[in-house]
This record gives structure tokens, sequence and C-alpha cells, in this order.
């Protein structure tokens, strides 16, 4: 019934198994990867007939895990698996950046990949899995895909390069670095690292690509036992060319005048001029499609844009190919806010706000490896209005949650030890203005912000975005890239770190690849404009303030016996619910006995601190404390005096003097003034009134 394939590699010691034919028969390309235990089925369907209304590739890339490849029921109230949690956006992405540029220019048909996680070992992670299953199942699809790629994953521990780390290993590991190329050089990279130095990146990198070669090999063996044919794809139309001709030459001069102004509205503005003149050209040939005036009018643009740059080493805006464009910091921005700052460069803008929390503010995660909880989040905004136009507000799209995880991994590796920072940092950068790197903007911005706001950075955090226009007749590096650049080039290749190394690294290419050589070049470059950003940022501020705002809650940490907890939280919550009503403070209490009170006034804090000691303590003999009658008998009153401890006041112990009635005395409620004068092997509390001065609290001598 079945004519199955079946392919197997060891790789980084474990196996690595290619399987089609069984499962999803129906759609072009379906393999089966297994890698060690985790299973991941990979499929790739292309429609029949292209889009003829798009200028673009409609690309679908969807990565989705099952929660029962790890033997888990998802949590929630709906028990099913609902909208893409932000690992399988982010690794939908993953897939889509290294494939995107491969297929062919002419293919237009609608495309989608599904990749589904099937099982988790919990050692090996699926997204490595299914990139190379997307690249195996393309491969033999029949789709006019130009792969196929490897990727890997490469770790940095104790000196060495680790092919593919088990999940629990990535911890001990200084880089978590994610390489995909081809059989020609690298298309992508993804990773973040401890301050490492440019040679061991590259190093990684190139190991990274080594192994890619083997898993590449292994794709082309199975293609050559099962690809399908190849689909044909139509060829460029002699109208098509014709356009392209007349569009060149309407479009040449005027689109050389607009690219000579720096200033992007104004460019904009002459560009929208241009094209609207050349699009009027056309109205009477109605051979001539919208999308292809469209798409002669973008070559044209490409042409000039990249020409100029290589002969004459001279950008857009005026600016060679290494300087960085003018740069203001600011810090203080918003006056409740816990830490702000706005950082400039050029015509990009953001604004970032750093906000400080407890540790119920803290973001549970549900993940196929387990829950956990996050104490560092950053939220990446990219409103219409940054780049002058209008439009639809929704949700945060993959853009938004792509550009902010590669800020935050660009900041978490210097982040202050949770013991020594105890705080939930929330950080939001809203991007102002837009032209060219807004996600590195916002690595600037976050650093400044939480500075600002008395986190204890190891080391300020700066980022820059590179670019390459790469040409027969020469190649260009670009640091600081403008927006313009970034379409109309070859690359772009994100690097933040601080004054000490890389922290993270982000690499797209847009050809089918680039060589070591092009890599070394732009991480040195990149290198000389980080340190020049990182000495523009200084001057608005260089390290932590000494004490976090004002406003922002102040978290004091007690330990406490891990068996008085239960004694702390009381009967349902009741005693942590009074304390923290009475006072107005939050607390959170760990298993290990540590106590965090956070409370924006002081006394508030003070106040919960005062309750919780009281709870804890236990009764010294000689001790005076400050008690409240619960209750009066015969014989003596009962004053509770620290927490729920109670202790008697025998009728003798009242007065000095000999006392007929205890209510002649105290009455319940009464306020009063104890000396502890023994516990009995039962541990009942004597306490006495009579030897300490009830008005000034002192002990009465003798």
């Amino acid at each position: 019934m079945f004519n199955e394939f079946k392919k197997e590699i060891d790789l980084g010691g474990r196996k690595l198994t290619f399987e089609t034919g069984k499962i999803a028969r129906q759609a072009d390309g379906a393999v089966m990867v297994t890698y060690g235990e985790t299973k991941v089925l990979c499929t790739a369907v292309g429609a029949k007939k292209p889009r003829t209304d798009l200028d673009f590739f409609p690309l679908t890339v969807n990565y989705q895990e099952k929660t029962f490849a790890a033997g888990k029921i998802p949590g929630g109230f709906f028990k099913r698996e609902a909208r893409p949690s932000e690992k399988e956006t982010l690794t939908s992405r993953l897939i889509d950046r290294p494939i995107r540029p491969l297929f062919h220019e002419n293919y237009k048909n609608e495309t989608q990949l599904i990749c589904t996680v099937l099982a988790h070992d919990l050692e090996n992670d699926p997204d490595i899995t299914a990139m190379i299953g997307t690249s195996a199942a393309l491969t033999i699809s029949g789709i006019p895909f130009l792969g196929p790629i490897g990727a890997s994953r490469v770790g940095y521990i104790d000196g060495e390069y680790v092919l593919n780390p088990e999940v629990d290993t990535i911890a001990d590991s200084k880089l978590n670095l994610i390489v995909a190329g081809t059989q020609e050089g690298v298309l992508m990279v993804e990773s973040e690292a401890s301050e490492l130095s440019e040679e061991v990146m590259l190093g990684a990198v190139m190991f990274g690509q080594e192994a890619n070669q083997q898993v590449i090999q292994a794709i082309i063996e199975l293609a050559k036992a099962c690809a399908k044919e190849p689909r044909e794809v139509p060829e460029t139309q002699a109208k098509v060319t014709a356009v392209n001709d007349k569009v060149k030459e309407l479009s040449e001069a005027g689109l050389r005048e607009a690219y000579a102004i720096s200033e992007k509205a104004a460019r904009q503005d002459k560009v929208a001029e241009v094209k609207a003149n050349v699009t009027k050209a056309f109205e009477d040939d109605e051979e001539a499609t919208d999308m292809m005036v469209g798409g002669a009018l973008k070559s044209v643009e490409k042409d000039i844009v990249r020409k100029d740059i290589i002969k004459t080493g001279q950008r857009i805006d005026g600016r060679d190919t290494k300087t960085v464009r003018s740069i203001v910091s600011e810090v203080g921005l918003l006056p409740r806010a816990h830490g702000s700052a706005l950082f400039t460069r050029g015509e990009t803008q953001a604004m970032v706000v750093a906000t400080l929390g407890t540790g119920q503010d803290e973001q549970i995660i549900d993940g196929l490896d387990g829950d956990y909880r996050e104490h560092f989040l950053l939220h990446y905004n990219f409103p219409p209005y940054s780049v002058g136009e209008a439009g639809r507000m929704m949700g945060p799209g993959r853009r938004e949650i792509g550009h902010g995880k590669l800020a935050w991994r660009a900041i978490h590796p210097i982040m202050p030890d949770k013991d020594d920072f105890p705080y939930t940092i929330r950080v939001v950068s809203e991007i102002t203005e837009s032209n060219g790197s807004s996600s590195m903007a916002t690595v600037c911005g976050t650093s400044l912000s939480m500075m600002d706001a008395g986190v204890p950075l190891a080391r300020p955090v700066a980022g820059i975005a590179m670019g390459l226009i790469k040409e027969d007749d020469g190649v260009a590096v670009l640091s600081d890239i403008l927006g313009d650049e970034d379409h109309l080039g070859d690359m772009d290749f994100k690097v933040a770190g601080t004054s000490e190394g890389i922290t993270a690294l982000q690499m797209d290419i847009k050809i089918t690849s680039i060589t070591k050589d092009i890599m070394e070049t732009a991480l040195e470059q990149a290198r000389e404009g980080r340190l020049h950003i990182l000495d523009e940022m200084a001057k608005a501020i260089d390290h932590a303030r000494d004490d976090v705002s004002d406003n922002a809650p102040r978290i004091t940490v007690i330990m406490v016996p891990t068996d008085k907890i239960r004694e702390i939280i009381g009967p349902g919550g009741k005693m942590i619910r009074e304390i923290c009503e009475t006072t107005g403070a939050k607390i959170d209490i760990e298993d290990d006995g540590t106590v965090k009170v956070a409370a924006v006034d002081e006394q508030a804090s003070e106040g919960a601190i005062g309750m919780i000691k009281a709870i804890t303590a236990e009764p010294e003999v000689g001790v005076i404390y400050t008690g409240k009658v619960v209750k009066t008998v015969d014989f003596g009153a009962f004053v509770n005096f620290m927490g729920a401890r109670d202790g008697l006041v025998h009728i003798s112990e009242l007065r000095p003097e000999r006392v007929e009635k205890t209510t002649d005395i105290v009455n319940i409620g009464d306020e009063v003034k104890v000396k502890l004068i023994g516990i009995d092997n039962r541990g009942k509390v004597k306490l006495s009134m009579k030897s300490v001065d009830q008005e000034s609290g002192e002990e009465i001598a003798g």
C-alpha cells in the first residue's frame, strides 16, 4: 500500500532519519524527520496556478507544537491548542527566513509549509528538526526550490563548539546559535551569546555550516530516490521585457534625482511623483498590468541605488559605507515611569519604557519541555504612524514578536541575577519613527531605560544593522542601513553587544549565500559601529542609577524558617491576605523560606515585615512585648503578644498589689505592655504586667 523511502545519518552523535511515502501522501512533499526521539512531520503544498494579482511570493510557514508530543494536556480553560505560542511564531519565522530567497523568481504560486511536532524527547529541540524537514519536503515536492538547505544549532561550552546541544545543556552554554545554509554558503544566522568575540562567533557559524553539508547531502540522496518531477516555471513574457525597457527609459532620470535626496519623506514624495508619471504613461496599454509596471520600477530603483553605492561608495543619504547616522539619547523622559528613554538614530526612533514589578507579575510559559516563569519581558510595537502611514491596529504580528525577541536576546545575557535584583522587569519599545533597524534602536533604548530604572546591567548594550550590496563588479558592506538599503540590498545583518563582545546576532540573506570573508568584514565593521553607538549612548547615561525610582516598588528580602511558611499564609491564605490588605504591600513566599515584601511606600513595607516577623519570631524570656487582651478570666488575662501567640498574665502579675478582680485592671481589647517571664514544658507562656511601666514600656527594677 505504501511506497516508503528512508534515509538515516549520524548527526552530532544522534541518529537523524528522513521518512516519506507513508504519511500525508496528498501533499506535494511530506517528510517525517526523527532526531533522537523527537519527531516532526513537515509538509509542502504549492497551488497549481500562480497568483497573478500579487507582486510578491505568497509563502506561508506554520510551525505547530502538539502538546501530546510531550505527553501533556493543554493548560487553561480550553483543553486544545489555540493561537500560536511565541515559540511557534518565532520558529515559523526561523524556517521562513532561509528558504524564502531560494524559490524561483517567476514562481508565484501560493505555497504553504506546515511543520507539526508529533513527539518531543525533551532533549532535542524540534526547531532544528523542523527546519531540516522543511528543506527535505520542498526538495522532493517538485516545487521550484533552489535548495536544499541544512540547519544546525551550535553551543559553546568550556571553550569548545558543540553541535546540536541537548535542551538541558543550553543553560551551560555561552552561545545558542542557529545557522542555515546551502552547499554554497550561509543563508541565515540567529543567536544569543554571552559577550563573545567576533572570532568565536564567526567560528561557530562556520562550524555549523560544515555540519549542514552532511544534512544537505542526505536530503539530496533522498531526493534522488523519490523526488517528484520539477514543475515548469513560466518564462518571463516578452511583454514584461518591453515594459521593463520603457519604464527604465521613462523613470531612470527622475529616480536618480529622487535618490539624491537624503531626507526620507522628501525622497519618498519624489519617488511617488516619478512612479505616478510612469503609471500614467501606461494607461492606454491594456497588456501592461500594474504589477508589470510596479516590478519594473522596483528593478530600476534597485539598480540605481546598488550601482551608485558600488561605483562611488556613497549612499542614499550621502554617507560612506561605514558612517553611522547621528545619534541622540535621552533618559528620564516620562515622569511616572520607573525608567524611560528616547533613542534617535537618524530617522529611526524608539521610545522605550521599563517597569519594575514583583514575582506576581512574572510570565508563566507553558512549553512542551515544561512550565517555567520568566521575569524579564520585552515587548516591541510598530504603529503605522512610525512610517507615515495609516493602518489597522491589531495585536502583535510575527514581525513584532520576532523583533522583540531579538532585542530580548541582546539584553538577556547581561541581566543581573534574580537573587541580586529580585524584580520582574517589563520593557516596552514603541517605535515612533522608522527608517532602518528599529529592532537595534530597541536594543539601545532598552539598555538606556533599564539603567534609568536602576537595573544593575553588567554593561550597556548597543545594536547595529549591517547591509550588503553584491554585484558582479564589486561588493559593499554597509553600516547602519536605511530602510531602502534593507529592501533593495542583499543582506540584513544585525549585531548587538557590549564593549566586551557580542550578545546577539541575526543575519538574513536575500541572495543564495555569502562567503566567510564578507561575514568577517561585516562583523568587524559592526564592532566599530557598536563601540561608536555605545559612546553616544554614554552621553545620556553610562551606568545604572544607584537606586530604583521613587515610583517603583521597594523589594525587601527576608528569610523565615520553612516550618513558619504555613503560619504566614494562614488557613486558606487568611493571614497573608490580612497582611497585604492592612499594609498595602505585596508578598511573595518561596518554598525555601525566601519572603519578598514589595511596596512603593516604605512604611507599608516596614509594617508588613513587622507583621511577618511577629508571626515567625520565637518568644524570648525577659523580653518586653506590646500585646492586646483577648480574654479575661477569674485567674487572669490572656494577651496576644506575638502574631497568633497568646500568653497568660496571672492575676498576681497584673499589679504589684493584690487584685481582687481581673476586669478591675484590664478588659478585652486593651493594649498592654507585658514581660515574658517563663515558658513551661508544655509551651504555655507566662507573662507579667506588674514588672513593666505601662506608660513608658520600661522594665520596673526589683
